[in-house]
């Protein structure tokens, strides 16, 4: 006898590992296809938050714009009054006109803000549906 014993394993416990190792891989299967859905949606959202920041970032940029020529506008005016009265009307006029804008400004802004809320919302509902 050479001392080595045979290693037998039955048929039924065999068959049986089979199946479990193929529920395993196909459970991993289904992991990894849910996690790389999960990359997709994140990457779409993040391509989407991308985009709309850099709009929020277009649009402030272009409110500073039309602010500063405002501001410069005023300036010019200023330089021209004759008195301190036509000073202070343009100082009243461009305080209400620009009070105006602001509240214009901030009204847009909110807007694209909730728009953004509710898209983000949809990307995540789509993608917890698609799980």
């Amino acid at each position: 006898m050479d001392g080595k014993l045979p290693y037998e394993i039955p048929a039924e416990m065999r068959d049986f590992a089979e199946r479990s190792v193929e529920q395993a891989r196909k459970a991993f299967d289904g992991f990894i296809g849910a996690a790389q859905k999960a990359v997709d949606s994140a990457h779409g959202s993040a391509e989407n938050a991308r985009v709309n920041t850099q709009e929020a970032t277009r649009k402030a940029i272009s409110y500073a714009e039309n602010n500063v020529a405002a501001a410069f506008e005023l300036a010019q005016k200023l330089v021209k009054s004759k008195d301190l009265t036509e000073v202070m009307q343009h100082q009243s006029d461009f305080l209400k006109a620009q009070m105006a804008t602001l509240q214009s400004q901030l009204k847009e802004m909110g807007a694209a803000a909730q728009d953004v809320a509710t898209k983000a919302a949809e990307s995540v509902s789509k993608a917890a549906k698609g799980r």
